[in-house]
Protein backbone atom coordinates (compact mmCIF):
# COMPACT_ATOMS: atom_id res chain seq x y z
CA UNK A 1 0.00 0.00 0.00
CA UNK A 2 1.38 3.38 -0.98
CA UNK A 3 2.17 5.91 1.70
CA UNK A 4 0.87 9.41 0.94
CA UNK A 5 2.77 12.49 2.11
CA UNK A 6 1.47 16.02 2.71
CA UNK A 7 4.58 17.62 1.20
CA UNK A 8 8.19 16.97 0.29
CA UNK A 9 10.37 16.73 3.39
CA UNK A 10 14.15 16.48 3.70
CA UNK A 11 14.11 12.67 3.39
CA UNK A 12 12.04 12.73 0.19
CA UNK A 13 14.12 15.55 -1.30
CA UNK A 14 17.31 13.59 -0.55
CA UNK A 15 15.83 10.55 -2.30
CA UNK A 16 14.87 12.68 -5.35
CA UNK A 17 18.32 14.28 -5.50
CA UNK A 18 20.06 10.89 -5.30
CA UNK A 19 18.34 9.54 -8.43
CA UNK A 20 20.21 9.70 -11.74
CA UNK A 21 17.03 9.42 -13.82
CA UNK A 22 13.35 10.18 -13.39
CA UNK A 23 10.34 9.70 -15.63
CA UNK A 24 7.71 12.21 -16.77
CA UNK A 25 4.20 11.00 -17.62
CA UNK A 26 1.56 13.04 -19.44
CA UNK A 27 -1.46 12.43 -21.64
CA UNK A 28 -3.87 14.37 -23.84
CA UNK A 29 -7.55 14.71 -22.95
CA UNK A 30 -8.67 12.75 -26.02
CA UNK A 31 -9.23 9.05 -25.31
CA UNK A 32 -7.54 8.09 -28.56
CA UNK A 33 -4.49 10.26 -27.86
CA UNK A 34 -1.14 8.79 -26.95
CA UNK A 35 0.08 8.62 -23.34
CA UNK A 36 3.68 9.81 -23.15
CA UNK A 37 6.45 8.69 -20.81
CA UNK A 38 9.87 10.33 -21.02
CA UNK A 39 13.07 9.57 -19.10
CA UNK A 40 15.11 12.54 -17.86
CA UNK A 41 18.73 12.50 -16.79
CA UNK A 42 21.43 15.06 -16.05
CA UNK A 43 20.95 17.51 -13.20
CA UNK A 44 17.55 18.47 -14.55
CA UNK A 45 15.22 18.79 -11.55
CA UNK A 46 15.01 21.51 -8.90
CA UNK A 47 12.86 21.47 -5.77
CA UNK A 48 11.44 24.99 -5.41
CA UNK A 49 9.41 24.41 -2.24
CA UNK A 50 7.71 21.44 -0.51
CA UNK A 51 4.88 21.40 -3.09
CA UNK A 52 6.65 22.69 -6.22
CA UNK A 53 9.37 21.29 -8.46
CA UNK A 54 10.77 22.39 -11.80
CA UNK A 55 12.52 20.38 -14.46
CA UNK A 56 14.42 21.46 -17.52
CA UNK A 57 13.71 20.05 -20.98
CA UNK A 58 16.92 20.17 -22.98
CA UNK A 59 15.29 18.88 -26.16
CA UNK A 60 14.24 15.74 -27.87
CA UNK A 61 12.64 14.28 -30.95
CA UNK A 62 9.04 14.90 -29.87
CA UNK A 63 7.05 17.58 -28.10
CA UNK A 64 4.37 15.51 -26.37
CA UNK A 65 4.92 16.71 -22.80
CA UNK A 66 4.70 20.37 -23.77
CA UNK A 67 1.58 19.76 -25.88
CA UNK A 68 -0.16 17.81 -23.10
CA UNK A 69 0.83 20.39 -20.49
CA UNK A 70 -0.57 23.25 -22.52
CA UNK A 71 -3.77 21.30 -23.17
CA UNK A 72 -4.52 20.06 -19.64
CA UNK A 73 -1.52 20.43 -17.31
CA UNK A 74 -1.73 16.89 -15.87
CA UNK A 75 1.68 15.43 -15.08
CA UNK A 76 3.29 12.73 -12.97
CA UNK A 77 6.98 12.47 -12.12
CA UNK A 78 8.30 9.07 -11.02
CA UNK A 79 11.59 8.33 -9.27
CA UNK A 80 12.82 4.73 -8.81
CA UNK A 81 15.58 3.51 -6.52
CA UNK A 82 18.01 1.53 -8.67
CA UNK A 83 20.38 1.14 -5.70
CA UNK A 84 19.88 0.93 -1.95
CA UNK A 85 16.48 0.21 -0.39
CA UNK A 86 13.64 -0.44 -2.82
CA UNK A 87 11.38 2.57 -3.37
CA UNK A 88 9.29 4.34 -5.98
CA UNK A 89 8.18 7.93 -5.44
CA UNK A 90 5.53 9.63 -7.56
CA UNK A 91 4.72 13.34 -7.66
CA UNK A 92 1.30 14.07 -9.15
CA UNK A 93 0.10 17.53 -10.06
CA UNK A 94 -0.56 20.28 -12.53
CA UNK A 95 2.27 21.72 -14.57
CA UNK A 96 2.88 24.92 -16.44
CA UNK A 97 5.52 25.23 -19.10
CA UNK A 98 7.68 28.17 -20.15
CA UNK A 99 9.19 27.98 -23.62
CA UNK A 100 12.75 29.20 -24.34
CA UNK A 101 11.55 32.45 -25.92
CA UNK A 102 8.77 33.32 -23.45
CA UNK A 103 8.85 35.86 -20.64
CA UNK A 104 10.24 34.44 -17.39
CA UNK A 105 12.33 31.75 -19.04
CA UNK A 106 15.64 33.32 -17.98
CA UNK A 107 14.59 33.39 -14.33
CA UNK A 108 13.67 29.69 -14.47
CA UNK A 109 16.87 28.80 -16.32
CA UNK A 110 18.80 30.25 -13.37
CA UNK A 111 17.53 27.26 -11.33
CA UNK A 112 19.74 25.06 -13.54
CA UNK A 113 23.21 26.65 -13.61
CA UNK A 114 24.75 23.60 -15.31
CA UNK A 115 22.75 24.30 -18.49
CA UNK A 116 23.29 27.12 -21.00
CA UNK A 117 20.04 26.73 -22.94
CA UNK A 118 16.97 24.56 -23.03
CA UNK A 119 13.81 24.05 -25.01
CA UNK A 120 11.37 24.41 -22.10
CA UNK A 121 11.14 24.49 -18.33
CA UNK A 122 8.20 22.86 -16.55
CA UNK A 123 6.98 23.83 -13.09
CA UNK A 124 4.85 21.21 -11.34
CA UNK A 125 2.49 22.20 -8.53
CA UNK A 126 2.20 18.97 -6.58
CA UNK A 127 -1.20 17.82 -5.32
CA UNK A 128 -0.28 14.23 -4.36
CA UNK A 129 2.96 12.63 -3.18
CA UNK A 130 3.03 8.86 -2.81
CA UNK A 131 5.65 6.17 -2.53
CA UNK A 132 5.46 2.45 -3.19
CA UNK A 133 7.60 -0.56 -2.36
CA UNK A 134 9.54 -0.76 -5.62
CA UNK A 135 10.38 -4.42 -5.03
CA UNK A 136 10.11 -5.15 -8.76
CA UNK A 137 12.67 -2.49 -9.75
CA UNK A 138 16.06 -4.12 -10.45
CA UNK A 139 19.43 -2.90 -9.22
CA UNK A 140 21.46 -0.95 -11.78
CA UNK A 141 24.92 0.57 -11.55
CA UNK A 142 25.29 4.14 -12.77
CA UNK A 143 28.27 4.45 -15.14
CA UNK A 144 27.96 8.01 -16.48
CA UNK A 145 25.69 10.48 -18.21
CA UNK A 146 25.51 10.33 -21.99
CA UNK A 147 26.85 13.59 -23.38
CA UNK A 148 25.09 13.70 -26.76
CA UNK A 149 22.10 15.81 -25.68
CA UNK A 150 24.24 18.31 -23.79
CA UNK A 151 26.64 18.62 -26.77
CA UNK A 152 23.68 19.06 -29.13
CA UNK A 153 21.99 21.67 -26.94
CA UNK A 154 25.13 23.66 -26.14
CA UNK A 155 26.70 23.66 -29.62
CA UNK A 156 28.71 26.86 -29.99
CA UNK A 157 28.62 26.79 -33.80
CA UNK A 158 24.83 27.26 -33.91
CA UNK A 159 23.47 30.74 -33.29
CA UNK A 160 20.60 31.23 -30.86
CA UNK A 161 18.33 32.10 -33.81
CA UNK A 162 19.27 28.93 -35.71
CA UNK A 163 18.80 26.86 -32.57
CA UNK A 164 15.34 28.39 -31.94
CA UNK A 165 14.30 28.00 -35.58
CA UNK A 166 15.10 24.31 -35.47
CA UNK A 167 12.63 23.83 -32.59
CA UNK A 168 10.01 26.07 -34.20
CA UNK A 169 10.18 23.91 -37.33
CA UNK A 170 10.57 20.41 -35.87
CA UNK A 171 8.46 20.66 -32.71
CA UNK A 172 5.43 22.60 -33.95
CA UNK A 173 2.92 19.79 -33.28
CA UNK A 174 2.67 16.64 -31.21
CA UNK A 175 2.11 13.17 -32.67
CA UNK A 176 -1.61 13.67 -31.96
CA UNK A 177 -1.69 17.05 -33.74
CA UNK A 178 -1.72 19.21 -30.61
CA UNK A 179 0.18 22.53 -30.71
CA UNK A 180 3.82 22.25 -29.64
CA UNK A 181 6.51 24.93 -29.73
CA UNK A 182 4.76 28.15 -30.65
CA UNK A 183 6.27 31.09 -32.44
CA UNK A 184 6.12 34.13 -30.18
CA UNK A 185 4.68 37.43 -31.42
CA UNK A 186 7.34 39.45 -33.17
CA UNK A 187 9.38 36.42 -34.23
CA UNK A 188 9.30 35.25 -37.80
CA UNK A 189 10.68 32.43 -39.77
CA UNK A 190 14.17 33.19 -41.06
Amino acid sequence: MAKVFEQLDDRLISFINAQKVFFVGSAPLAAEGHVNLSPKGYDSLAVIDPLTVAWIDLGGSGIETLAHTRENGRMTLMFCAFEGPANILRLYGTAKVTQFDEAGFGDLLALFPAHKRARNIFVLKIDRIADACGWGVPFFDFVSERDQLRRYTDREDRSADDWAERYHDRNATSIDGLPGISRQPGTKKS
